[in-house]
């Protein structure tokens, strides 16, 4: 092989080896893009699939109706639907200054709702946030209920992700958090510390956009704001919601069971007023309060159909009609 046909030999492998290298990077970069896509779609898997979860996230259309209607209605809660009313009249009277060009002091929209189980705190959230919306606070008025399942993920990093989700889903409206308190909570794990953090940034981005009101047990809920001095300037305003009276949960189960076209003989409403005094008076700290008082009705009704069952074609009377044995069966197997 002589001198020039050598030369050209070897620049005609250099260059095929170019292309092949070429190629082979080529190759590389697709899988790597492909790799990456992979891990992102399994990180947003995890990020919504965390802790098994699949209902810690709740989002409630905008109220129908008048908001102010709605809180009236509601069963006792006094003093709740006062705080209310008040916080209402504020901002309507500043949004009237402003509109004419007066000073205005900066209004904090964030609520803590403190008190237990069952005592309304959702339904309250859900009829301020319309309120919100009609007083033009937000623009969109809707309620997302969540807790801290909802919030914090399993995986390191992902938990600012997965609250910003949340975050976003209640732009306009309004979050509303149960039993906050469990974000700080050591002996649980987690990464509550990551959820606060990011929840704070969003409320101060966002704060012409997003209302967050937090809520769970009044002790366990002033130990969650004190930890944390970004908790302690944003949520100044708070909305005690006590438990119900004796008279109250008698009122709830009656008006519930007047919805559903249901009436009580008189033997069954008696019984009835004496065992909700009897459960007001030896309820324990976590007593369901309006929850309770639901299941109650609802136990009520299945002992009827079990007993209305047995006979062929019952009446309409007979179908409408809850018997001291209804009541009495349905109280005796749901706890308090």
């Amino acid at each position: 092989m002589d001198k020039n046909t050598a030369i050209n030999t070897t620049k005609k492998f250099f260059m095929g080896c170019g292309v092949v290298s070429f190629a082979l990077f080529a190759i590389v970069l697709c899988i790597g893009i492909f790799v990456d896509d992979d891990e992102q779609a399994v990180t947003d898997s995890q990020v919504s699939q965390s802790d098994g979860h699949t209902d810690s996230l709740k989002v409630q259309g905008v109220l129908e109706g008048d908001p102010y209607e709605e809180l009236e209605s509601l069963t006792g809660m006094t003093e709740v639907k006062a705080e209310v009313k008040s916080l209402a009249n504020f901002i309507k009277i500043q949004k009237q200054r402003e509109a004419q060009g007066m000073k205005t002091p900066a209004i904090s929209y964030h609520c803590v709702f403190t008190g237990s189980p069952g005592t309304g705190k959702t339904t309250v959230a859900r009829i301020l946030a319309r309120i919100y919306k009609d007083l033009g606070v937000l623009k969109k008025g809707h309620l997302v209920e969540t807790d801290r399942s909802g919030l914090v993920a399993e995986y390191v990093g992902q938990t600012a992700v997965k609250t910003n989700h949340v975050c976003d889903s209640a732009i306009g409206g309004v979050l509303f958090i149960d039993e906050a308190y469990a974000l700080t909570d050591e002996h649980s794990g987690g990464y509550g510390g990551e959820a606060i953090a990011t929840l704070l940034k969003r409320m101060e981005d966002d704060r012409d956009s997003l209302v967050v009101i937090v809520a769970g047990y009044t002790n366990e809920m002033k130990r969650f704001i004190n930890s944390n001095p970004g908790l302690q300037s944003r949520f100044t305003r708070y909305i005690n919601f006590p438990d119900f009276k004796p008279g109250e949960l008698y009122e709830i189960y009656i008006n519930r069971a007047k919805k559903y076209g249901y009436s009580l003989d008189s033997d069954a409403d008696s019984y009835l007023r004496a065992h909700m005094k009897k459960v007001f008076e030896h309820k324990s700290r976590n007593f369901g309060n309006g929850r309770y008082v639901r299941n109650v009705f609802e136990k009520t009704i299945t002992e009827q159909a079990n007993r209305l069952s047995k006979k062929s074609n019952p009446s309409a009377k007979e179908l409408n009609e809850l018997t001291l044995d209804d009541v009495r069966r349905a109280c005796a197997s749901v706890k308090y």
